[in-house]
């Protein structure tokens, strides 16, 4: 039976903690404040502790930061019910599991709640062979037969706005036990939706998912980045939109250098293409999409658009976080003068700033200098890498792609999916 700690100066929060615990077959004790919360940790040595931010004498942000040198810390969720993205962003720097805001619902907190104590469960029980399962290639041949399951050292917090809603909002990325998948929740109700082909709703601009009552757009960048880290195991929390950062992959990149990354064993066996599967046409001009049998997986883009733009090609071989991190992650998206009315019109790009897209007129890019001469066509690459991860495993081919957008990338894994599966 896992203990919880409840630390909170209000007694009518703990006892309505101490009850929805109790009732889970969890065994729970109290603390009103800092010190005391300290002497039970070291005396009972919890499992968990729900601590909360606004408390006197030692607030739980500094209570927090003690926790972390306890020799057999345990994990720690945060409560407030007057929270900002700032409160957020320091309470995980110091090593918090995950932060909920008050009112919450008791089906979100028993979800947070668990994972959290699954989380330190694995952690203490993952073997020294589990850690030294093997890692997938390096040099882009002979793939191994299984890739090992992994998930981040922990959790980690963004913010920004969303590239369609306009909207400012914050991301958190959590660790999952094995065999969970990436899958977004949102971040007030608690609803969630699997990163996965079956969920995909909209491919209009970008890829939206939908599943009960939680939907979520805009995911391409953030899940390449998670599945070229080799990450299988993570929950996202997020409420319409994933935030578009600079338009690029590389902050990602930051959020899960900053987590680390944590080896579960195990192994996600990955989807070999036997035979080629085309899309469209196959001439040097035509719009068109294949995947066909390769040693390791890469991805060949031709981009063909009118000058200022022209043609851009670029093959990225994956070769690990590393090779996504330099070649493709720092490729922002791009946007057209003559579209932005359209999209405006559709409700869309109302989040586009001058510091999160590359912005084209009929003769120049407008705003910025390109990171690489061909940077759209690396952005093209980020966006099918994005699209393929939601297959929920590791693809061994070789993809070819000319003048192609989301919905095509999702046409074609629908029939890799499909025969597959």
């Amino acid at each position: 039976m896992a203990t919880v700690l409840v630390v909170d100066d209000e007694g009518g929060i703990r006892r309505s903690l101490r009850g929805v615990l109790s009732d889970e077959g969890l065994r729970v004790i109290e603390a009103e404040d800092g010190g005391s919360a300290l002497s039970l940790v070291r005396r009972e040595r919890p499992e968990l502790v729900l601590l909360d931010v606004w408390m006197p004498e030692v607030d739980g942000i500094e209570l927090l930061r003690r926790l972390q040198e306890e020799p057999d810390r345990p994990q720690v969720i945060m409560i407030s019910g007057h929270g900002n993205i700032e409160t957020a962003v320091q309470a995980t720097k110091l090593g918090a599991f995950d932060f909920i805001e008050k009112p919450f619902s008791i089906d979100a907190l028993l979800s947070v709640v668990n994972r959290a104590l699954e989380h330190r469960a694995l952690r203490h029980e993952v073997s020294t062979e589990a850690a030294a399962a093997p890692r997938p290639a390096a040099n882009g041949h002979a793939a191994p037969r299984a890739f090992p399951e992994r998930t981040l050292g922990k959790a980690v917090i963004a913010s920004g706005h969303g590239l369609h809603t306009g909207v400012k909002s914050g991301l958190v990325l959590n660790p999952l036990p094995a065999g969970r998948g990436i899958v977004f929740a949102n971040v007030t109700s608690g609803a969630s939706v699997p990163a996965h082909i079956d969920y995909v709703d909209s491919t209009g601009y970008a890829t939206t998912l939908h599943g009960g009552d939680m939907t979520v757009a805009t995911v391409e960048h953030l899940l390449a980045t998670l599945h070229c880290y080799g990450i299988t195991n993570a929950q996202i929390k997020v409420q319409s939109e994933v935030p578009a950062m600079d338009g690029s992959a590389l902050e990602f990149c930051k959020l899960i250098e900053q987590a680390g990354v944590e080896e579960q064993g195990g192994g996600v066996e990955p989807v070999v293409i036997e035979e080629p599967i085309r899309l469209g046409g196959d001439g040097p001009d035509d719009e068109g999409i294949a995947i066909e049998p390769a040693d390791g997986f890469s991805v060949h883009y031709t981009l063909i658009y009118p000058p200022p733009v022209g043609r851009q090609e670029y093959t990225y071989v994956h070769r690990g976080g590393e090779s996504f991190k330099t070649e493709i992650a720092p490729a922002r998206t791009f946007g057209f003068m003559r579209d932005m009315k359209a999209l405006a019109s559709m409700g869309l790009a109302s989040g586009g700033r001058l510091d999160n897209f590359i912005l084209i007129d009929d003769e120049k890019v407008l705003n910025t200098q390109l990171r690489f001469p061909d940077e759209l066509a690396r952005h093209k690459i980020l966006d099918v890498l994005g699209d393929f991860s939601l297959l929920g495993r590791p693809l061994r081919g070789r993809i070819v792609a000319r003048k192609t957008g989301h919905s095509d990338n999702i046409a074609l894994l629908r029939k890799i999916h499909a025969r597959y599966s």
